[in-house]
């Protein structure tokens, strides 16, 4: 039996735009963001979605608005599995001071992302620890069925770290996505099969977040 997962990363939020570290934080879509995940809705018109579920932050809660308007489905689940990182002491610091403030995490957030542990907050092993039995009880609970989860950047990293089978000190070779990039996964028993990933097609030049500011490579 096949279950198949089309992951969402939410469209650009405040903090993202503002490049202020917002992992918990609970920001807002900005104008673009709302475009975007009006996008990425119309690209999903036509795929076969039978739930969808949502980190409750708002970022991703109104992507995911989009989304149900559009496929006519009348809940969104949501799960605070699919929450981003806790960014404990970062949340609400801006980008640039945050090698200022803590260089060995910094480093470690850049380079050696799976001994990365924010300050009072999550580490990465705790966020790939949680997503995993997340999804993993999403696909349990929905077998056979069509599943949307809107989510976030660095949960969507630590979960294809899993997902493409490497090994968890390999997460630094795992891509960012783009804002409201599609990933596309079909759960069979004996393991997954990756259908489509990172994709942002939908965007195009105008709207793609990483077509038009090179640091939203680094960015969450």
């Amino acid at each position: 039996m096949t279950t198949k997962m089309v992951f969402v990363r939410h469209g650009e939020a405040e903090g993202n735009y503002d490049r202020v570290f917002h992992g918990q934080t609970d920001s807002n879509l900005t104008e673009k963001g709302r475009k975007q995940a009006e996008k990425v809705a119309q690209r999903l018109k036509n795929e076969e979605i039978d739930v969808i579920y949502s980190s409750p932050l708002k970022r991703a809660f109104e992507t995911a608005k989009h989304i149900t308007e559009e496929k006519n489905i009348k809940d969104i689940i949501t799960n605070n599995g699919l929450m981003e990182i806790n960014g404990g002491e970062w949340e609400n610091i801006m980008w640039e001071d945050l090698p200022k403030k803590w260089p060995r995490e910094y480093y470690n957030w850049e380079y050696r992302p799976h001994l990365h542990c924010m300050p009072a907050g999550e580490s990465m092993k705790e966020i790939y620890d949680r997503i995993v039995g997340t999804v993993s009880k999403i696909a349990d609970e929905n077998k056979g069925r069509n599943v949307c989860i809107v989510t976030h950047g660095t949960v969507l990293r630590a979960l294809m770290c899993y997902i493409l089978r490497k090994p968890f000190e390999d997460l630094i070779t795992i891509s960012w996505y783009d804002n409201t990039a599609i990933t596309i996964v079909e759960f069979v028993d004996d393991g997954f099969k990756v259908i489509l990933e990172g994709d942002n097609s939908h965007l195009g030049n105008e709207l793609s977040t990483f077509a038009t500011q090179n640091w939203w490579k680094k960015d969450k």
